[in-house]
């Protein structure tokens, strides 16, 4: 990416504030929606995130948004590449038939779903979070597709917390891109 790139990234972080000990004491937490809440700003962060993804990951056929932040930027995305847009919720928000994928958590297990007849074996599909931290809930997603034969492209996070190695998780060497690390 180019120097033009690189500046408007270094404004997108300088929108974004940190709230210490949220939402348990030693937390530091990235707010996103500190970024969004003016209209430049959300139109300068859906340009960074469609710039990545035509120079990426141009032959995409389809933005995964994860619950709940990912929503936020998957559609609008999907929207200006004129691609499609599949949800991945937690269990019990999905009308239909779903799949589901289990995973572990720090303290106990989740389960992650998308609506079976939104996916299809080999559709090229890229996911997209706010944050990557220790990767629990995007390596799920990323397995959940891959069980669902899906073609996994790349992950697109807006947010990377590097000191927690997440992206080591991903399986298939998938690859992850960041706008913005943390140490």
């Amino acid at each position: 990416m180019d120097s033009d790139y690189e500046q408007k990234v270094a404004k997108l972080k300088s929108k974004i504030k940190s709230y210490p000990d949220f939402p348990k004491e030693g937390i530091l937490f990235w707010d996103i929606f500190s970024a969004i809440s003016d209209g430049p700003t959300c139109r300068l962060l859906q340009n960074l995130l469609v710039t990545v993804i035509r120079a990426k990951y141009p032959n995409v056929e389809a933005v995964v948004g994860l619950e709940s932040r990912g929503f936020l930027f998957s559609f609008s995305v999907a929207t200006e590449l004129g691609i499609g847009c599949l949800p991945i919720r937690k269990k019990g928000k999905l009308p239909g038939e779903v799949i589901s994928y289990k995973y572990d958590l720090e303290y106990g297990s989740d389960i992650l779903q998308i609506q079976k007849d939104s996916i299809r074996p080999g559709i090229k599909c890229l996911i997209i979070d706010d944050l990557i931290a220790t990767g629990g809930s995007i390596t799920a997603a990323t397995n959940l597709l891959l069980n669902c034969k899906a073609d996994v492209v790349g992950c697109l996070v807006i947010m990377e917390l590097i000191s927690l190695n997440g992206r080591s998780n991903i399986p298939n060497g998938i690859p992850v891109h960041s706008l913005i690390k943390y140490d």
